[in-house]
């Protein structure tokens, strides 16, 4: 191997195919056997880690400055002329490996998804992958340009949703209006760019011989333990269990809030309170709290988070020019995490930061592991990535409070954990909603093709699976919130993931409440394992079952409705 990475940030960014590519040829020549697998691997990882944290930094880059046309001419650059490259070597040494039928010790499930990854493996397709990438980048340019002017100050998508909680109903709805108004402006362009995006689709799974791109995607996720049929049987299981719920959720809260009928700006609404839950009013003390409340969570986990305001790791504020969105995304070579997110000073913001610092702690936590291979956000099964996200919400619930350093008083705090509950049972029917519709669209590809189909498709299954709110007079408003869900255009069939690891999440929760600290331990546990081992095993680790059949998810509705119950009384 040449014996020279980028030593620092600077030359790592600075980093082309012509210095990469000698690394590779290295790792190509070598003679591979039994006795010196291992270090080849372990070359072959530093390798990874090093163009893997290259590509991360340059994707945070055109997220953190969508109108900075250098960042983003560096980013293309990189997808054009370095990853190309990159993935048909990848896949020279893939086939190397596999071709000596050498099995590492524990390296099973990486030679598996290998194994996958080299038989979807289509040069054609390198062109079309660079393509669909910068459509996507085009649609965070779209969505992130997006401002409005409220009583003669410019705000962004994400500084208007406070707006949306306001008891005044007068303003609810103008601010809803408003933002309805400009996400269709952009109707007519986001069709189109979708028509684009399917085109690219369609060609990648024509490329591999298949009729359904869903199949290509299937694999590229690495489903080895469901399939559509299982998720289909989870959307009707939602729609048995969690619909009804929620229309019983709904139906309080319409009471509450003394209303004839539910409209769309009633939904954020608090019913409890008459001002919104303003749990901060800066990004520094949005950061002290969550400090505090994740070290009452665990001490462990409040170092790392320092460690990340130390480091310049954050990034929470929300201004123009700015993606969509939050994440949390891992650069490989540090095992550092990088979290991402717009705060406008919403309880929704405190979940979200506490939501990012679970996918943070998770890179912490596997950061041990010593194969990229293992620790890569690119091998980790997203199902299990989201129970760390969303088991953290949950984990942090007691702590909320200003006697543990928190947000809240008590009844605030009552009120926060209401709306949680709430949020997650009304999330479940969405998320089916959302998947049900990328089922449909790669099912019907000639249909789907055409924007205005797909809008009259996901009205469809929005009244099957959100049948609660009145929608008359602004059935353009339902038609078009699709495009709002950048997952559908962006990371296709990334969004059941979210929905099977909620119910793992509540079950840690359930845990917690009878023994809070066994709990964490075993999450710990779970999230140390990174993807050494499959779905099933990382849930039962983390103390969760892998079923998403009705019974087990009456079990976490039956609790949740429950504690809500209980919470409600002492408001």
């Amino acid at each position: 191997m040449p014996n020279k990475f980028p030593l620092d940030t600077a030359s790592l960014m600075n980093w082309t195919w012509t210095e990469i590519q000698p690394f590779f040829q290295s790792l190509q020549t070598q003679d591979l056997n039994h006795k010196n697998v291992d270090s080849w691997l372990k070359d072959w990882s530093d390798l990874s880690s090093h163009i893997d944290e290259l590509y991360t930094r340059l994707f945070i880059a055109t997220t953190r400055f969508t109108a900075d046309t250098d960042v983003e001419q560096r980013y293309v650059n990189f997808i054009e002329s370095i990853q190309p490259h990159v993935k048909a070597a990848e896949q020279d040494l893939k086939k190397k490996l596999l071709d000596t039928k050498l099995e590492p010790q524990g390296f099973d499930l990486p030679l598996r998804k290998m194994r996958t990854e080299a038989a979807l493996f289509r040069e054609a397709n390198l062109p079309l992958l660079t393509e669909e990438q910068k459509l996507n980048t085009e649609y965070n340019k779209i969505i992130g340009s997006m401002s409005y002017q409220w009583e003669g100050q410019e705000r962004t998508t994400a500084q208007m949703m406070p707006l949306l909680q306001e008891r005044d109903r007068t303003v609810r709805e103008k601010a809803w209006r408003l933002l309805l108004e400009g996400r269709l402006e952009k109707r007519a362009i986001l069709n189109d760019l979708w028509g684009k995006l399917m085109q690219v689709r369609l060609k990648i799974a024509a490329n591999n011989s298949l009729e359904n791109y869903r199949d290509l995607i299937w694999d590229q996720k690495f489903r080895f333990d469901y399939s559509p049929d299982d998720c289909k049987a989870f959307h009707r299981a939602i729609e048995e269990v969690v619909v009804p719920a929620v229309g019983r959720i709904t139906k309080r809260r319409q009471k509450m809030l003394g209303l004839d009928i539910m409209r769309p700006w009633d939904t954020a609404v608090d019913p409890f309170g008459d001002m919104p839950l303003k749990p901060f009013k800066s990004t520094m003390e949005l950061e002290e709290k969550t400090r505090t409340i994740l070290e009452q969570v665990d001490p462990k986990f409040k170092s790392y988070f320092e460690s990340m305001r130390e480091q310049g790791l954050l990034d929470l504020e929300s201004r123009k020019n700015k993606a969509p969105g939050a994440y949390s995304l891992g650069y490989a070579v540090t095992r550092q995490p990088f979290i991402f997110m717009s705060a406008a000073g919403t309880h929704d913001d405190a979940l979200t930061l506490l939501h990012e610092c679970g996918h943070a702690i998770h890179e912490f936590e596997r950061a041990k592991l010593e194969y990229f291979q293992h620790r890569s956000e690119n091998y980790l099964p997203a199902e299990f990535a989201e129970v760390a996200s969303m088991g953290m919400e949950l984990l942090a619930a007691p702590y909320m409070t200003r006697d543990h350093g928190g947000f809240y008083n008590k009844a605030e705090a009552a009120r926060a954990h209401v709306q949680q509950l709430e949020e997650i049972l009304s999330f479940w029917p969405y998320m089916a909603l959302v998947d049900a519709f990328q089922h449909w669209i790669y099912e019907n590809p000639q249909l789907s093709l055409d924007g205005s189909n797909c809008e009259n498709k996901w009205a469809e299954l929005w009244d099957r699976f959100m049948p609660w709110v009145d929608y008359n007079g602004y059935e353009d408003a339902k038609k078009t919130y699709w495009h709002r869900q950048g997952h559908i255009f962006t990371i296709p069939f990334y969004y059941i993931e979210y929905g099977m690891a909620q119910l793992g999440a509540t079950q840690i929760w359930a845990y917690s409440l009878a023994n809070q600290q066994a709990a964490i331990d075993s999450y710990k546990k779970a999230l140390a394992l990174g993807s050494t081992v499959g779905l099933p095993k990382l849930f039962e680790t983390a103390g969760a079952k892998f079923s998403f059949d009705a019974d087990n998810i009456r079990r976490s509705v039956v609790l949740m409705e429950k504690k809500i119950e209980e919470l409600s009384s002492e408001l």
